[in-house]
């Protein structure tokens, strides 16, 4: 069995973004030269998300909208995290509500995804540098 590791960073310009990085696993896995196994994609902070879905802009608008009814980003006083001088307490539930990490089958080579699925990284508490580890194990 074979294993590979690679890093990816991402540096928003907004405070919350969704961002498909499927071509870029794709690339890793080309890059691992591994046919048969499995990708670990996990977003390596506690304000950053991975998850699979369409990749269609309504779903994404419809999702920020329903993340900020669940955890809205203000008054920053109604979380008692943000006593501590943050004001990230909201992008702490939304990495929960969304997922730390995905993993994925590959076949053949590629993604064993099913129809309209993508890889994306949902950024809740942009505007610095974060990293996404992607973990490919197989043959």
């Amino acid at each position: 069995m074979k294993t590979f590791r690679k890093e990816l960073w991402f540096n928003t310009t907004k405070r919350r973004s969704f961002i498909n990085i499927s071509p870029e696993i794709e690339s890793a896995i080309v890059e691992s030269d591994i046919k048969e196994g499995m990708v670990l994609v996990n977003a390596m902070h506690i304000t950053a998300s991975v998850f699979i879905n369409d990749d269609e802009m309504g779903l994404h608008k419809d999702y920020e909208r329903w993340l900020e009814h669940l955890a809205p980003e203000k008054p920053y006083n109604q979380y008692r995290h943000n006593d501590t001088g943050e004001d990230n307490a909201d992008a702490h539930l939304k990495r929960q509500i969304m997922g730390r990490s995905q993993t994925i089958a590959i076949t053949n080579g590629k993604l064993d995804f099913g129809p309209w699925e993508q890889i994306f990284y949902g950024e809740f508490d942009g505007k610095r540098s974060k990293r996404v580890l992607v973990k490919i194990i197989g043959e």
